[in-house]
């Protein structure tokens, strides 16, 4: 086995621009920004099964109203289960309080989950305990609205012990050493710094309590706190920040480890750890949508302003292997053709290893993300043939008869699908408990379509743990040639 993975969770943020009427307006629903973070979650489930969370914020609520909504679930089906849980409180509150559908004021002030700043997370987080108290959002509380910090990213710390370390010498007493509290406090400590100097400049500008808030709002710079909280970072990460009053960040580690991506139009700013999610669920073009730059922010204020900010130096580009060859979406255009280009790459050694002999050679894969890397091996293995029939016209030229240019031609790359996922769940994204088990009864085979004497090349994607037990040479009695791309 190798080295179980922390986090390789996936983020979906959403700003709504516009007052929640506009939505109403215009789509039906002042619910557009809670049915927008549905289908953004639930097209990175690929990222991670062990749990989800939700959380929203309320703009510009009054003294004594509930402004911060989260639900986290562990569940088989978390993302169905949050989300099933949302809808029946809104149906609930419908239920008590008929009026409430044709009054968007109403439904903002009494029902909860609807608001205009959302953040979601999908975790996979098999490293340790799968308790609901480990899923995201997390939730750093304070009377005071601009001290509310929920924090959820895709991320993993190398350096846990000394941020841990740090924070005592701060002197705090965090509730637990984990790198999600570690990370929350670091920011959170310097959230507090910055809003206890911007009162005293409140204070000393002759405001009154009430007057400092809003000051408070304008003037926070999320720049200048996310350089004090990241300077000691070492890992990936892509972490997305939202504070209780309403401004927000992402913020993506130096080298480009962990990815982000934007979308800015005059209704929403949306963030989510896959482009092709954003390109789905808001009907954008692909060069619509932006990457956030290794190092860089996106930090989003109160008022709807965006901007990008270096917050750490860009180093070298590292960028995760195990994000971009696997656990991304294949529906990516950047994605689908550096899979389809490692087929082709490996095709070289394929041929070696089968004595370049394609006639008798069954091509398949090992479902569902190797499928994009065969197609690419099946044009290189195309291309070989093609080479195969040119070379043995050329050579058979002065004797060439009709039958025998028929039988060169009809050669053809034998492609079967010998493997079969008959249960449809990514097993890598399951707790450990569980992963063995299910593994032995995800795959049937397919009989009788290779003969005894046939090589059998099968691609596969293995980077998951080990996690293919059954090994294609048990799925059949032929010679088989692994291909691991």
């Amino acid at each position: 086995m190798s080295d179980a993975l922390k986090h390789e969770c996936g983020i979906a943020l959403v700003r709504l621009l516009k007052p929640l009427s506009y939505y109403k307006e215009k789509y039906g629903t002042a619910f557009y920004g809670v049915n927008k973070m549905y289908l953004m979650m639930e097209k990175q489930h690929n990222r991670g099964q062990d749990g989800a969370g939700f959380a929203s914020i309320k703009l510009d609520v009054k003294p004594g109203d509930r402004y911060i909504s989260r639900i986290r679930s562990n569940q088989a089906q978390p993302i169905q289960d949050i989300f099933g849980q949302i809808n029946a409180r809104i149906n609930e509150e419908f239920k008590a309080m008929p009026g409430l559908k044709d009054d968007v004021e109403a439904q903002k002030r009494h029902i909860p989950y609807i608001g205009e700043l959302f953040l979601g997370h999908v975790r996979y987080g098999t490293f340790g305990g799968n308790s609901v108290e480990t899923v995201h959002p997390f939730l750093r509380t304070n009377n005071w609205m601009h001290r509310n910090l929920i924090i959820a990213g895709n991320f993993n710390m190398t350096n846990t012990t000394e941020l841990f370390e740090n924070l005592i010498q701060l002197g705090m007493h965090p509730k637990e050493k984990a790198d999600t509290i570690t990370v929350m406090e670091k920011i959170g400590h310097f959230l507090d710094d910055a809003v206890r100097k911007l009162y005293k400049k409140a204070k000393a500008k002759g405001m009154s309590k009430i007057e400092a808030s809003p000051y408070i709002a304008e003037n926070l710079n999320l720049a200048k706190i996310l350089r004090k909280s990241a300077k000691n970072w070492d890992g990936g990460y892509a972490m997305a920040g939202l504070l209780g009053h309403g401004d927000a960040f992402v913020l993506r580690d130096p080298a480009g480890i962990r990815p982000a991506y934007y979308y800015q139009d005059d209704e929403v700013i949306v963030v989510a750890s896959e482009r092709p999610v954003i390109q789905t669920v808001f009907n954008v073009p692909f060069e619509r949508v932006q990457e956030i730059e290794p190092g860089h922010a996106l930090l989003m204020k109160k008022d709807g302003s965006m901007s990008t900010s270096e917050i750490l130096a860009p180093l070298e580009r590292k960028s995760c292997s195990f994000e971009r060859i696997y656990f991304s979406r294949g529906s990516d255009a950047e994605i689908y053709q550096e899979r389809k280009e490692l087929g082709r790459l490996i095709m070289p050694k394929v041929l070696e290893n089968i004595d370049y002999d394609t006639e008798n050679t069954v091509f398949s894969f090992i479902p569902n993300t190797a499928e994009t890397s065969f197609y690419g091996m099946l044009d290189a293995a195309q291309n070989e043939l093609n080479k195969q029939k040119n070379e043995a016209i050329l050579k058979e030229a002065e004797n060439l008869t009709e039958a025998r240019l028929l039988e060169i031609q009809s050669h053809k790359i034998r492609t079967e699908k010998i493997a079969i996922k008959d249960v449809k769940l990514r097993t890598f994204i399951t707790d450990d408990s569980s992963r063995d088990d299910l593994v032995a009864h995800v795959y049937d085979v397919t009989y009788g379509v290779v003969k005894p004497n046939d090589n059998l090349v099968i691609i596969d994607m293995p980077y998951i743990r080990s996690v293919r037990k059954c090994d294609p040479g048990r799925m059949t009695r032929s010679h088989q040639i692994g291909v691991d791309s």
